[in-house]
This record gives structure tokens, C-alpha cells and sequence, in this order.
């Protein structure tokens, strides 16, 4: 058992550790771009979504929400590099020992921050099975699939808390100006190339047809503008397969906009939702 204020100086140390790592990003850029497919000028903006301050307050609260365990074990996802610190800084509140799974595909970051922070209270865990490691709690992040898959493994004294994935969605207000809304939306699309579940893949236009079309005319443009800056990654197979398929069925059931490196669709009011995929495609 840690005092709240033992547990808002660990979780301070992590915030340090932030701090240290932003300002050396730069030797960072190279390998990111590598591992998360995102182009260097997507990286330099995902780079400011790395909280480095925080108050006492938010820090109290932090430590509340986290519980209290002897050791945490946390599995992280590669789908926003910059959530290994929340990731980490919330299991350190919990747990006076913790251990980190790096994603395979996205280690840069995490391994930044435990080299930096110095805190030997938080290692790195090269082993995939929970069930070697002595836990009395795992934090999952990632897709539903594989918190199922951790579960499964995990030894049944263990508590397994699943971040599973989210879905943005954005409400556009009647009396919204469609060029402010839709730079606005386009900037948290762009972000992390919308794989983060902050980054909104629909968007609820309140009004009538011709409004929504205004938005999406207003969107494809901001998106389009943008890219010129923060052009888009590289996709997954699978992400590219996704994002055809859809951008096929919306052309035929909806009316699409697209160029090379977005798409932006209006669906009909009272048709199905289809989801779009990541990679900058918004409904």
C-alpha cells in the first residue's frame, strides 16, 4: 500500500521521463516512421499528443481510477505510439512493480520512456505469454481479439483489464460553419492516420442532405490541404483491402469523394452505417 502521494511522485517521474524523451525526438523520428508506417511529418504531429505536464490534481485522480496491486502487467498495441505513457503512468500509480510487453511492431517509444524515466520499479517483458509472469493484474490494449487472447492465457489469479478498441465519431451542429468544422475534423483524422479511437471515422451532420454534402465538400478539401504537410503513411495490407472495399460500396450506395490519400463519403440518412476504416477515410 503507497500513499496517494508516493503514487503522484511515480507517476511525476514518467512525466519527466516525457519531457526528456520529446525534447530528443528528433533521434527518435527515423525509427518511428519505421515502426508505426507513419510519415516523419505524421510522427513530428503525433509527437505533440505526448502529455508532459499534468496537475495534482489530475495526478490524484489518475491514482484513484488506477486500484492498488502488487504487480501490474501491461501488453501494449501499436496503434498510437505516444499511449505507452498513459498506459505505463496509470499501471505505475496502481502497482509498485510493473511490467511492460511492448508492442512487436511499435517498440520505439515505450522503450524511450523506461530508459529515460530510470525507475526500477518498471522493466521490459520480451515474453507474449501473461501467463509466465506473476502478476495479479494485466492491462490489455488493443483490439477485442487480443484481450481475448490474454485472458485465455492468463493464469486465473490474475485480473485482466481490457482497453479494447474505440470508435470516434464527430457531431457537426447545424449552426457549425462548415469550414471551421471541417479543419477541425480534418486535423483529428490526420492524427496518428486515424488509428487512434480519438480520431473520428463518422460524422453525424445535424440538418438536411445538402448541409451534410457542404461538410464533406468542406472536409475533402481541409483533408486535402493538409496532406500537403502531413502527407499519409504507410498502410497495412489489410488496411489498404478494407479501405477499397469501402470506398467501392460508397461510391455505389452513397456519393464519394477521394483522392490518393483520404476519402471522404455521405451516406444516406437512413441507410446502414458503414464503418470506414482507418487511413484518413471518414463517413
Amino acid at each position: 500500500m503507497r500513499s496517494a502521494g508516493e503514487r503522484v511522485a511515480d507517476v511525476r517521474r514518467w512525466l519527466a521521463a516525457a519531457r526528456q524523451v520529446y525534447a530528443a525526438r528528433a533521434s527518435l523520428a527515423v525509427d518511428l516512421v519505421t515502426s508505426t508506417g507513419l510519415s516523419a511529418a505524421g510522427v513530428e504531429l503525433g509527437f505533440a499528443s505526448l502529455e508532459r505536464e499534468a496537475s495534482d490534481e489530475e495526478l490524484r485522480r489518475l491514482a484513484e481510477r488506477a486500484g492498488d496491486a502488487a504487480h501490474v502487467h501491461v501488453v501494449l498495441s501499436a496503434n498510437v505510439f505516444v499511449a505507452a505513457l498513459r498506459a505505463v503512468a496509470f499501471a505505475r500509480a496502481a502497482a509498485a512493480r510493473v511490467t511492460v510487453r511492448p508492442s512487436p511492431r511499435d517498440p520505439v517509444l515505450a522503450r524511450a520512456l523506461v530508459e529515460a524515466a530510470g525507475d526500477d520499479a518498471v522493466t521490459l517483458a520480451g515474453e507474449r505469454d501473461a501467463a509466465t509472469l506473476e502478476a495479479d493484474v494485466v492491462h490489455v490494449y488493443g483490439r477485442d481479439e487480443t484481450v481475448a487472447a490474454v485472458r485465455a492465457r492468463a493464469p486465473s489469479s490474475a485480473r485482466v483489464v481490457g482497453h479494447g478498441a474505440g470508435l470516434g465519431v464527430a457531431l457537426v451542429t447545424a449552426d457549425a460553419r462548415a469550414e471551421g468544422a471541417a479543419d477541425a475534423l480534418a486535423l483529428d483524422v490526420v492524427a496518428f492516420d486515424q488509428r487512434g479511437c480519438l480520431s473520428p471515422r463518422v460524422a453525424i451532420v445535424l440538418g438536411s442532405a445538402r448541409r451534410a454534402a457542404e461538410i464533406a465538400d468542406a472536409l475533402d478539401a481541409s483533408l486535402a490541404r493538409l496532406a500537403a504537410t502531413v502527407p499519409r503513411g504507410a498502410l497495412l495490407p489489410e488496411e489498404r483491402a478494407e479501405a477499397a472495399r469501402w470506398r467501392d460500396v460508397m461510391a455505389f450506395g452513397g456519393t464519394l469523394r477521394q483522392a490518393e490519400g483520404h476519402a471522404v463519403a455521405v451516406g444516406p440518412a437512413a441507410g446502414p452505417l458503414l464503418v470506414p476504416p482507418p487511413g484518413r477515410h471518414v463517413l
